[in-house]
């Protein structure tokens, strides 16, 4: 079965919490149910999962390599700063889907640069939760133009 690894970097732990004038209101907890149901329509395995710690996120990468996953990558302030996260997702050759929930390129200029879009196959970014879903349809199309 086809599987979409949902992977939220540092400080996503906060969302609903944390600047809902910038990230919005929904909480994690409630993006990960959205990601289930969608999952569910779309006939794909889901798993999800968050961690403040850059090592950690870079495991479940490397855990992908040789299977049928594709990625939703939502890594924070590692988007701008992760060269480590970057090599991960090039060494294990499986599709990534950037994803920010604000639009990076309207916000600090530090913010514009992404190592993660330099090996990703799309970004969305700028339609807040919603564009976890739209991420999860993209990397599908993907893994099935794989098959």
């Amino acid at each position: 079965m086809k599987k979409i690894l949902i992977l939220n970097g540092p400080n996503l732990n906060l969302l609903g919490m944390r600047q809902p004038e910038v990230y919005g209101s929904t909480t994690l907890a409630e993006i990960e149910d959205q990601c289930r149901a969608h999952a569910k329509q779309l006939g794909v395995e889901v798993e999800c999962k968050q961690s403040n710690h850059e090592g950690e996120l870079i495991d479940w990468i490397h855990e992908t390599r040789q299977s049928r996953t594709a990625i939703v990558l939502n890594a924070g302030a590692y988007t701008h700063t992760s060269i480590a996260i970057m090599d991960a997702i090039a060494s294990v050759e499986r599709p990534v889907i950037e994803l920010h929930l604000s639009n990076i390129h309207q916000r600090e200029e530090f913010r514009h640069t992404s190592y993660i879009s330099k090996v990703a196959k799309g970004m969305i970014c700028g339609l807040g939760a919603h564009g976890y879903t739209l991420a999860m349809d993209a990397a599908l199309r993907i893994l099935e133009e794989e098959d």
